[in-house]
């Protein structure tokens, strides 16, 4: 018997007697029509299997090991990637948002096609659904359901809508979706979305990666363009806001590179070197990412520059000190959309060491608080991997963190990615910045020397001491975002808390 069969008899008789919230329909005509919303974009088997027992785990006493054991691993991974975390002991109303933020963690960050055309299949089915008891009910339609605002439902929709679109934006599926969000959420896409669209495709086949980061790589497009080739978990709206960004940053004084199109990077089965391999040609990709075009002529990072010669480190330190000062003298005002770079702060205390040490998470929270407010701009990623040199001038990119706030941040930021990254391992910088650690503390030492322009030793300490502060912080974050610690990242772990509750204890302010 074929799985899809198979499948059709298993998953009705694990939803017998049971009915949907909306219509009292039988259950099973949900994932009939989500398997036949799947066959009108692919024959993938396992997929469309996947589609009639997607809500197995979570709607019945059906296991991801029978799931496995009967139609493979790969349907019960697609199956377990549309399954939520009930929070068993908690109430459904309160987890809501959690859950949703979990499972479309999982989606962002898949890289089997299979799974998006899933989501999107299923997702479509329910807005059907909702679209139709929303044309009779109206706003009416919301009462009784675990969560009863509309706004959070329409962030849901259009999370995933944007999550998906980049690879199945061609589909009747995918355009039908847009316009029942549309429907109930007037407004919320473009309705040019819902029509046909095609991104133009851009190869970067044998092109030079020439920087990188934690959203995605620089590649040497040719001799005038760049291209920003996005992770796979940044939606168009992510590309849209960081362009978008830095456009204002240009009209402000930052000198920045404007991105004059987003283009998508298809898929690729080959590729001239390793993911690890910093200095040679593009990595491998799987699947369809987002690229920004931007004009460099004849440019390179102040990395490459310092990597192929690292006695004019100083030099270049000095560069990046000025580059700096100029940001950080620019003022904006509210109006002007950037977040302040305390809500970063805040946040890597409430996702790390909250969760290791709340009296120690009070402390952290109190110093950050204490900050006074400040409306001068930060960048939020400043790295010499992040300035172009064009001509000799400081071009930046990297927009999506920009904010304002006081420069301990920025210095904060530059000793964690020159100092405290290597610390427990110095080849995770050199492989980041391309050269030796040694290099890389003597490039923070300069700077900060030249940033604050002073040779006392007692304050060049105290600002490295409150940087080091925010710093090991940030790291505990980093360490958590992992669904599984290590014993060696319970070791770290202990480690970065026993450096921030020393400094905790010592310092009175992170303003200098």
């Amino acid at each position: 018997m074929r799985k899809v069969e198979e499948a059709i008899i298993y998953a009705t008789v694990m939803h017998q007697g049971k009915v949907r919230k909306f219509g009292n329909i039988p259950y099973i005509l949900h994932p009939l029509e989500v398997a036949q919303i799947l066959s009108t974009m692919t024959d993938d088997e396992d997929v469309i299997t996947a589609g009639i027992l997607h809500d197995i785990v979570e709607d019945t006493d059906g296991t991801l090991e029978e799931i496995e054991k009967r139609f493979g691993q790969r349907v019960a991974e697609l199956v377990n990637s549309e399954s939520e975390n009930k929070y068993p002991d908690e109430d459904r109303r309160a987890t809501w948002r959690r859950r949703k933020e979990e499972s479309l963690l999982v989606l962002k960050n898949s890289r089997d096609p299979g799974v998006k055309m899933l989501w999107l299949a299923d997702k479509l089915a329910n807005i059907r659904s909702l679209a139709g008891t929303y044309s009779e009910r109206g706003e009416d339609m919301w009462r009784g359901l675990n969560q009863s605002d509309p706004a959070q439902h329409c962030w849901y929709y259009r999370s995933i809508g944007e999550t998906v679109e980049l690879s199945l934006n061609k589909t009747g599926a995918f355009k039908e979706y847009i316009k029942h969000i549309n429907f109930i959420w007037p407004g919320t896409f473009d309705r040019d979305k819902a029509r046909y669209r095609k991104y133009k495709e851009v190869s970067i086949e044998g092109c030079k990666r020439i920087g990188w980061g934690a959203k995605g790589e620089v590649f040497r497009y040719n001799d005038e363009l760049i291209i920003k080739v996005f992770n796979h978990n940044n939606t168009y709206r992510d590309v849209e806001q960081e362009i978008a960004k830095s456009r204002r940053a240009f009209i402000l004084g930052v000198p920045t590179a404007i991105s004059f199109g987003i283009v998508s990077v298809p898929e690729r089965t080959g590729a001239a070197s390793d993911a690890n391999d910093r200095s040679g040609t593009s990595s491998s990709l799987s699947g369809d990412r987002y690229g920004a075009m931007y004009e460099l002529i004849d440019s390179e990072t102040v990395s490459a520059c310092i990597a192929r010669d690292p006695v004019q480190v100083e030099i270049y330190a000095r560069m990046m000190a000025e580059l700096a000062r100029t940001i950080h003298s620019i003022t904006v005002s509210e109006g002007d959309g950037f977040p302040p770079v305390s809500d970063r702060l805040r946040s890597y205390v409430s996702g790390g060491i909250a969760k290791e040490d709340e009296e120690l998470a009070a402390k952290c929270m109190k110093l950050i608080d204490m900050l006074p407010v400040s409306h001068n701009l930060v960048h939020g990623d400043f790295h010499t991997g992040n300035v172009f040199l064009q001509n000799g001038e400081p071009i930046l990119i990297d927009m999506d963190r920009l904010s304002t706030g006081l420069p301990i941040a920025e210095i904060s930021d530059l000793y964690y990615f020159y100092v405290v990254l290597g610390e427990e391992d110095p080849k995770v910088v050199e492989d980041f910045m391309g050269f030796s650690y040694q290099t890389a503390r003597s490039f923070f030492d300069a700077f900060l020397h030249f940033y604050l322009d002073t040779d006392d030793e007692k304050i060049l300490l105290d600002v490295t001491e409150k940087a080091s502060f925010l710093c090991y912080i940030r790291m505990v974050n980093k360490i958590h975002k992992k669904k599984e610690l290590s014993e060696k990242d319970r070791e770290l772990t202990g480690y970065y808390l026993d450096k921030t509750r020393e400094l905790a204890d010592r310092l009175n302010t992170l303003d200098y």
